[in-house]
């Protein structure tokens, strides 16, 4: 699942900057998704404990890194496995903590690349509402389980937008509040979508009144039809540099990722956002314990910091994600940049229609290809 990195402001410290001059090895490792925390929220953490702790936190570029790191770290321990000597086994430097895309989570759990979280030991586990909670229970093949283990801690969360600008929806007299909109006539060839099949079926099956996560794609009423007259609709598809075109008026929406326009609209008036009423697709970044780290109270400790209220406010307003705690406050114990802001806390009832893209069957997600395949033909991709 591609989605790029937040950014932040020019103000703002960078995590390199903080850390500049830290050593390779510490008391808490941590592999990061580049500008996904805050240097700030690193030097708060340190200063709360209560003895001296050496911090190495290194941010990657993108979700795909991160996740060959917890590939590679796998095949050198099984190597390490069939030597003898335990000096050279201590060379392997695996991180305690790794930022992964729920979207990778159940990859992660059937590869053996993690384990599960101790949620004993996270005092804040509770204030995580249960939708985050539902989605880190999963069994051993990575599919959800109420029952299941916990196998991650969420610290943010995002949406799939409609971003649109202002002028060029002053002129049609009307503004989208909804998926069905891509479907209208005076919007053909205006728009761009998303290059991700689970994306575009989803948003046509929540325009049919179904979920992102539908298992019989055969048996929903209306769905290739419906898809391959948005593809007749739609400018192109890209999953890139997709704000550029609605930037500069080539296109005048865009479907996209709320990490990516968020901070586009907090600097520009000629372009705002919504989220579909009848819901939309919902990402969280979350923390995964590798499977042969070294333990340290470090862990649950850093995981709890990122769950608390104040931590957890500061962190959405810098970032312009939301933390997953963020939802489960009180709103009237919530600051108004963020209460008062339906992109960054959506209404409850959007959220309750709203869906994270979980695993599919094979057989299920043959069909999506099938699909995407057979409607994208008369449409080349634009990425």
């Amino acid at each position: 699942m591609k989605r790029r990195n937040f950014l932040i402001g020019a103000t703002t410290i960078t995590l390199a900057e903080f850390l500049a001059g830290c050593e390779a090895q510490g008391d808490l490792n941590i592999q990061l998704l580049k500008s996904t925390i805050p240097a700030q929220m690193v030097s708060k953490f340190k200063r709360e404990l209560t003895s001296e702790s050496k911090l190495n936190f290194n941010p990657q570029e993108n979700l795909t890194e991160l996740f060959s790191l917890l590939q590679s770290w796998q095949r050198k321990l099984l190597l390490e496995k069939q030597k003898s000597s335990t000096e050279q086994r201590k060379k392997i430097n695996i991180a305690n903590l790794v930022t992964l895309g729920d979207y990778w989570l159940a990859n992660a759990i059937k590869q053996e690349l993690i384990q599960p979280l101790n949620s004993e030991a996270l005092q804040n586990w509770n204030k995580l509402p249960e939708k985050w909670q539902k989605l880190v229970k999963r069994n051993n093949q990575g599919y959800a389980d109420p029952e299941g283990k916990i196998w991650a801690a969420p610290y943010q969360s995002g949406t799939t937008l409609i971003a649109y600008r202002v002028d060029k929806f002053k002129t049609l007299g009307w503004q989208p509040t909804d998926w069905s909109d891509l479907w209208r006539e005076e919007l053909r060839h205006r728009f761009s979508l998303l290059d991700q099949p689970r994306e575009v079926i989803g948003l046509t099956l929540k325009k049919l009144g179904k979920s992102y996560n539908a298992k019989n794609l055969s048996k929903v009423e209306n769905l290739k039809s419906e898809l391959v007259k948005l593809n007749q609709q739609v400018k192109y598809y890209a999953s890139n540099n997709y704000l550029q075109s609605l930037i500069i008026g080539d296109t005048w929406l865009a479907v996209g990722w709320s990490n990516d326009i968020l901070p586009l609209i907090k600097n520009r008036k000629d372009i705002a956002a919504i989220i579909p009423k009848s819901g939309t697709a919902l990402w969280s970044n979350v923390w995964v314990k590798p499977a042969a780290t070294a333990e340290t109270s470090l862990t649950e400790k850093w995981i709890d910091f990122c769950w608390k209220p104040e931590i957890a406010e500061q962190m959405s307003l810098i970032t312009q994600t939301t933390s997953p705690i963020i939802p489960g406050i009180n709103p009237t114990e919530l600051t108004s940049e963020i209460k008062d802001n339906s992109l960054l806390l959506p209404p409850e009832d959007i959220l309750e229609k709203s869906d994270f893209l979980y695993p599919l069957a094979d057989s299920t997600i043959e069909q999506y290809r099938q699909l995407w395949r057979e409607i994208r033909q008369p449409v080349s991709s634009s990425t």
